[in-house]
């Protein structure tokens, strides 16, 4: 497997242009049905197959069209916290709280400073 990151993005963009191309083909689906089902003109979907992805909708819809769409399962996924993480979070969020000033209010309704 390659590494992602060494490759640019024109590459990357072909990688999965041919990606969807070999999953439209190995479910025996035409490109003109495809495009029907997920709502894409014919000639998207040839651009797409060419690496030509101009948009992430059409690359979502043709992804949900072929049942892929657990690749993006990451993406969408809540990250779970860490017992220690969580601890760090919520330390955090108590120190940020702000302090009210505390005060004794006289007879007359003002507020005395214990300074």
């Amino acid at each position: 497997m390659e590494n992602v990151y060494v490759l640019s993005d024109a590459a990357i963009l072909t990688k999965i242009g041919e990606r969807i191309k070999s999953l439209r083909l190995k479910q025996n689906i035409t490109q003109q049905s495809l495009g029907e089902t997920a709502n894409v003109s014919l000639s998207v979907i040839k651009k797409v197959e060419k690496g030509e992805i101009h948009s992430f909708d059409v690359l979502l819809r043709l992804l949900r069209t072929l049942g892929q769409l657990e690749v993006l399962q990451p993406l969408v996924e809540e990250q779970q916290l860490s017992p220690s993480e969580y601890y760090e979070l919520m330390r955090k969020s108590e120190m940020q709280q702000r302090k009210r000033a505390s005060g004794k209010i006289n007879h007359a309704g003002k507020e005395e400073s214990e300074w």
